[in-house]
């Protein structure tokens, strides 16, 4: 088991609360920390000299006996493709260097409202377009924390490193794909993808202000180390009352095969002992089969992000008063190899039919599959492995060429999405919990998936299974 054993949100805001720390005195430990660990490459920007002076006021404020806000003196860090009024939203990617941010993006303004304070931006993989957050100069490869050799898993890879690391304790990162849950998973710490739905009031949270690949499938989503600080911080985002535990006896999550299918055998170790636990605490599992889900979700899944960039990010240019720069002067100077394929197809109209095909017919027909399964075994949740594979070496030839699964080749991007994206593609809410180690020391993350607008269920099963793994150790 790995020896990092980062303080939770919860406990470092009780501290702030009983007077045990100030808000300055905090900062200035995430700042030395984060200069400590550097080599990480969790933080593209730190703004110490900022951050330090509003820890100050959020001191004075306490010391004066003033009503203080949920998050008062929280140290966070946010991914740099949201939008922070004045600072740069890179994207990590050299065209949006200079890019500074007309307003703050609605769901990082939550956060801000209740005076958590921002630490800085961090890394992610370049315009958020991929899973192991593997960089080439001038941006660097975020490290794992467990392992530094190791990738973090993408693409909100520094917020997931900085976490675990105990940099800060909470911040934000964006999911398309799995981009908050598949970092989470292999860093060992909590996130979660709020319900988007179709859209409209189904959408959780705003995706406003941040730099987009997907209006049908990106969201920001909170990361933290535990599942009960992400609740607080759904909380702060939504303006309702943090979720509590929900009891565990009679709830009936459901076990769908194709995604318990060519798993590392640590990976399936783990989960299969936590499912053995929760089954011991009263839940129902129940064998769920989804025949078709596979090959639906390959009709949705690349069309819809290879297309809807073209449309999506001029929109964002434009509301930061960069119209100026086009998609195509994004494309000419990306560094990533793979992002470059992607982005070879986004700018030609070669998805343009599939895409269609996509939207009207292929995703309506996924979230049946979805609804389906839910519906007719009373599931309050699908539960699996975040990712089959544990974190993998960082390898700059080959970052994003075939990965060693049981033994056979892989292709890597496929297998870390496996079994995030099909949920992402239908709406629906995820959350990864870390649920233990393989033999080797690397995070073990398992995922539960709800019904469109189930969140506050999962993230109270959370918060349950959570305990369970606690009561074990």
């Amino acid at each position: 088991m790995s020896a990092l054993k980062p303080v939770t949100m919860t406990e470092q805001l009780r501290q702030l609360r009983s007077g045990e720390t100030t808000a300055e005195a905090m900062m200035t430990r995430a700042i030395r920390r984060a200069g400590d660990l550097g080599h990480l490459n969790a933080f593209l920007t730190v703004e110490p000299d900022l951050a330090l002076q509003q820890a100050r006021a959020v001191d004075r404020a306490r010391t004066e006996g003033a009503k203080m806000p949920i998050l008062a003196g929280l140290p966070i860090g946010v991914k740099d493709n949201i939008d922070v009024e004045g600072w740069v939203t890179s994207g990590a990617t050299p065209a949006l260097a200079q890019l500074r941010a007309k307003a703050t993006a609605p769901v990082l303004q939550k956060l801000l409202q209740s005076q958590a304070v921002l630490l800085g931006k961090t890394n992610l993989h370049e315009l958020a377009f991929g899973v192991t957050n593997t960089n080439f100069t001038p941006i660097p490869a975020v490290r794992n924390p467990h392992d530094p050799a190791r990738i973090s898993g993408g693409s909100s890879g520094g917020t997931a490193a900085a976490i675990a690391a105990g940099i800060v304790s909470a911040g934000l990162g964006t999911d398309t794909s799995g981009s908050v849950r598949i970092p989470a998973a292999l860093c060992g710490i909590a996130g979660l993808r709020p319900s988007v739905g179709a859209g409209g009031t189904e959408r959780r949270y705003s995706s406003q202000g941040v730099l987009p690949i997907s209006h049908t499938n990106d969201t920001p989503g909170p990361m933290a180390v535990s599942v009960e600080d992400l609740a607080l911080l759904d909380a702060v985002i939504t303006g309702t009352d943090p979720v509590t535990a929900k009891s565990l006896k009679g709830v009936r999550l459901g076990v769908p095969d194709c995604f318990w299918i060519d798993l590392d055998p640590d990976v399936e170790r783990v989960c299969r002992e936590l499912c053995g636990k929760l089954a011991k605490a009263g839940a129902e599992l129940v064998s769920v089969s989804l025949p078709r889900l596979r090959d639906v979700w390959r009709q949705v899944s690349a069309p819809v992000v290879l297309h809807e960039p073209r449309e999506d990010i001029p929109v964002w240019l434009a509301a930061n008063g960069r119209s100026d720069i086009s998609i195509m002067d994004i494309f000419r100077q990306i560094v990533n190899p793979d992002v470059r394929a992607a982005f070879e197809v986004v700018t030609s109209e070669s998805s343009d039919k599939n895409y269609r095909d996509a939207i009207q017919n292929y995703r309506p027909e996924l979230c049946r599959i979805y609804d389906g399964a839910f519906q007719k075994n009373g599931l309050a949740a699908l539960i699996f492995p975040t990712v089959p594979i544990p974190a993998t070496y960082i390898d700059i030839e080959s970052a994003f060429g075939k990965v060693k699964v049981n033994g056979e080749d892989r292709e890597i991007f496929d297998t870390l999405v496996r079994n995030t994206d099909p949920g992402a593609n239908a709406g629906l809410p995820g959350l990864s919990i870390p649920v233990g180690w393989t033999q080797s020391g690397l995070p073990v993350g398992i995922e539960i998936d709800g019904p469109v607008g189930s969140d506050r269920d999962v993230l109270g099963i959370g918060v349950s299974i959570e305990r369970e793994i606690s009561n074990q150790v």
